[in-house]
């Protein structure tokens, strides 16, 4: 009777670790979106910089990188197709955080286009934000308004980092309450600091989470800690020239950059390194000094959001995802942005310095051009996924990828059904595909439908090996080999005009769809991106 009684006992007990092994993985994962500003497509140690940044390059060499991921160019544009899933004139955010009067140019995300904190809290996730918003100033439009549980950051698009009692505040908000930066705080340790005191009170809920960790570095203004500082003096003397040809063998060696592929013809608005003096090249180098340790510092935090899952023991059951909002900024008049009354050194509060087109030309290492720009070098960027035990360590994907796949990925993974109606409004539907098989068996993305860009009058389309694009106002089309000149060296479009009139033909039908309109009807007096810094 003993023997039956233990044999029994051992059968339950065997019978209920299968059954808690099959519900623990069972359990939707969590979720978390890391997104940086302005950041190239080279600037972190896992696509080729010299930048140090540990924490993102374990996601990257514990997970998985694509070679091929694409933005919108810019912040508003950008945000308004990540967070819906949606193309961003689809979205209402088809120019920027401005009404140009039109409901594709609204500046605000409409209510028919769902956000991830409207779709994933219908499948029983938490749903958090912090940082920065940029689709909508009016409070009706706010994170919170938009299915997020909880949101502390900004809602522009760009804020200082320091909290100088003597400068001008700097204006957050907390759950639609108006809040300033306290003195001696540095906004992107306060972004964390929020960020894991939400992933740490939800856990009395018991439920999955998604949080969307977006920060504002390093978009302008340079403004960085002197202790990070401190660690890049002098390991940018070598100049641009050196280091753009140094981070290119890097990306060869890591396999993310076909050596076949010729590099970016260099911008003509970008000096030769050599004709600065001594002193000039000591200032210039400052810039890239602020911007290196303004990062290593978003990487710093990455660290502390990695640490606060282990102590939470949520590590093994989070996907994790890390991208950058468009290719670094460049090409712009560099006093367009009016300096406070206390300006002082680059880095410092108060200091309204950029990285400019020459720095910004490291950064989008091999690529052309710059943000607000449809070459690749304003659209490229890395984007890594990190899922332990799910995802095969150190995989590179081939395939391309662009924002309006994270919806149905992140809703995918989640178990979310997006639904056709939402508060008695048909929704738009998505535009994307799920990367989930990609990502957890590394097949190659084979999309059948081609990506569109349109913005500021400038236009492009992805379709397989072909890229067509055009930049205002010259209007021209350009066609390129993707497959053979990632660098966009060789303008194709002469010698293959029946590709050049189908995309085109695509892009049309595409842009009536989306309610795209001529820019040079709906262009506002005022142009943003164009001769002023944003």
């Amino acid at each position: 009777m003993k023997i039956k009684l233990i044999l029994l006992l051992s059968l339950f007990s065997v019978g209920f670790s299968a059954f808690s092994q099959k519900k623990k993985s069972n359990t939707p994962p969590n979720i978390i979106l890391v997104m940086v500003d302005d950041m190239g497509y080279s600037d972190i140690g896992a696509y080729g910089s010299e930048i140090s940044t540990p924490n993102i390059d374990k996601l990257a060499f514990e997970g998985i990188r694509l070679k091929e991921f694409y933005n919108n160019s810019i912040c508003a544009p950008t945000r308004a197709s990540l967070i819906t899933g949606q193309y961003p004139h689809k979205a209402g955010v088809g120019y920027f955080n401005v009404n140009l009067g039109l409901p594709a140019y609204q500046g605000f995300l409409n209510k028919e286009s769902l956000t991830f904190g409207e779709v994933l809290k219908t499948a029983g996730y938490n749903t958090f934000l912090s940082g920065k918003w940029h689709v909508g100033n009016d409070s009706l439009y706010w994170p919170n308004q938009r299915g997020f549980d909880k949101f502390y950051g900004f809602i522009g698009g760009a804020s200082n980092f320091y909290a100088d009692a003597k400068d001008v505040p700097v204006e957050l908000v907390e759950n639609n309450k108006r809040i300033t930066l306290k003195e001696g705080e540095y906004l992107t340790n306060t972004i964390t600091d929020k960020a894991l005191s939400f992933i740490e009170e939800q856990q009395k809920t018991q439920k999955p989470f998604f949080l969307y960790l977006a920060y504002n570095a390093p978009h302008w203004p340079l403004q960085a800690l002197p202790e990070d500082i401190a660690k890049y003096r002098g390991k940018f003397a070598l100049g641009w020239d050196s280091l753009r040809t140094i981070r290119h063998k890097k990306q060869i060696e890591l396999g993310l950059v076909d050596p076949k592929h010729a590099i970016a013809t260099r911008d003509e608005d970008v000096p030769k390194w050599d004709a600065f003096t001594y002193d000039e090249q000591q200032l210039w180098q400052r810039k890239m000094e602020v911007y290196a340790a303004m990062l290593d510092r978003v990487d710093q935090n990455v660290g502390r959001v990695l640490a606060k899952l282990k102590e939470l023991k949520k590590d093994e059951n989070t996907l994790i995802v890390f991208i950058s909002d468009n290719g670094a900024q460049g090409g712009y008049v560099p006093l367009g942005r009016k300096r406070s009354r206390n300006s002082g050194p680059i880095g410092s509060s108060g200091s309204y310095e950029y990285q400019d087109q020459s720095w910004a030309s490291l950064s989008n290492t091999p690529f052309r051009s710059y943000k607000n720009n449809f070459h690749e070098g304003g659209i490229s960027s890395p984007f890594i996924a990190w899922f332990p035990k799910k995802i095969k360590a150190g995989s590179i994907a081939r395939g391309t990828g662009h924002l309006i796949d994270l919806a149905p990925t992140f809703y995918d993974f989640a178990g979310a059904k997006y639904p056709e109606n939402y508060n008695e409004l048909k929704t738009n539907p998505l535009a994307g595909v799920s990367l989930k098989n990609v990502l957890l068996e590394g097949t190659e993305l084979n999309r059948e439908l081609p990506i569109f860009w349109e913005r500021g009058g400038n236009r492009a389309v992805r379709k397989g090996k072909w890229k067509l694009v055009s930049i205002y106002p010259e209007k021209r089309w350009e066609l390129y080999d993707l497959d053979t000149d990632r660098g966009e060296t060789t303008d194709l479009s002469g010698k293959n005009p029946d590709v050049v009139k189908a995309l085109i033909a695509e892009y049309e039908t595409w842009a009536k769809k989306n309610n795209v309109e001529n820019y040079d009807k709906i262009k506002p007096a005022v142009q943003i991106g164009n001769g002023t810094r944003f």
